[in-house]
């Protein structure tokens, strides 16, 4: 059963809902990071389809996991529970409108003995240090965000705008629209948390060695910004400030980048000024 030694989850802005969750149960824990086409009207309960979808997945993870023996079996049927909940209420134009549905970055983990098992769904992150020290980070989030830099960095140089107005420019609307389509008719599922729970079969599944006092920190993007794109610390500087001083001072620090030393992008090229910022600490 995993400890909770800290946790903490903010909203990118104070205006508007925080998409991002984290949890807990028994040998089992999990960060998500939803998103939604921007201008998408919801239809859910709430102001946000993705916070919904952030929340759903949350409750039945809690109720579901510790009776669960295989992540990827877990999130196909909380993902068909999903489904089934948004079509009981959405109109029958969305039931199929990839486009317009919620999507999730994740990272599910659970301790099996002295092993740690990881499913990840985009760029959401796990940082493990043992106890001699060393760390690790699982997931594909380094290289996701290289690349989102680098088109963030393109499409505001074309629209000659900034982090707080790109996600209102035709230029972004519109690579993103043409992204989601391209998902859409390659009928291979988005390897995304979503409403089609054959995307369970494209998760990411490391196994990794995890003795007891093991620390383990599962992050969304806006939290692990400050390894792989403000760069102001490393893995391991990561987790020792983490365990030193906690996760709020990690946050903070990355909301002063955000919005006093780089607000216009220049420096680090990203989508919004601050992005929903989540972690949870964890020892086993």
């Amino acid at each position: 059963m995993f400890t909770i030694l800290d946790r903490i989850s903010w909203p990118g802005h104070p205006d508007k809902p925080n998409e991002d969750i984290c949890g807990v149960s028994g040998d089992w824990a999990w960060v998500i990071d939803t998103s939604i086409f921007p201008g998408t009207a919801p239809v859910m309960p709430g102001k946000s389809d993705a916070a919904w979808l952030a929340k759903f997945t949350d409750e039945r993870l809690s109720n579901l996991a510790p009776h669960a023996q295989d992540g990827a079996t877990l999130l196909r049927h909380v993902m068909e529970e999903a489904r089934t909940a948004y079509r009981a209420v959405a109109p029958v134009e969305r039931h199929e409108d990839f486009v317009t549905w919620p999507l999730g970055a994740m990272t599910l983990v659970r301790r099996r003995g002295h092993v740690l098992d990881a499913w990840t769904f985009g760029d959401t992150t796990a940082y493990l240090r043992q106890p001699d020290g060393a760390v690790q980070v699982l997931g594909d989030a380094p290289g996701l965000r290289d690349f989102e830099s680098a088109k963030a960095a393109e499409l505001m140089r074309q629209a000659g705008s900034r982090p707080t107005a790109i996600l209102d420019e035709p230029v972004f609307l519109a690579w993103l629209g043409e992204r989601r389509e391209r998902q859409r008719k390659s009928g291979i599922p988005a390897a995304l948390l979503s409403f089609n729970p054959d995307a369970a079969d494209r998760l990411r599944h490391e196994s990794v060695p995890c003795e007891d006092g093991t620390v383990i920190l599962l992050a969304s993007d806006g939290f692990s910004a400050l390894v792989d794109l403000y760069r102001v610390v490393d893995a391991a500087g990561l987790m020792e400030a983490a365990l030193t001083s906690g996760l709020e001072p990690l946050a903070g620090l990355a909301r002063e980048i955000e919005t006093e030393r780089d607000p216009d992008g220049r420096l680090h090229p990203r989508f919004k000024v601050s992005d929903d910022t989540t972690a949870i600490l964890l020892r086993a």
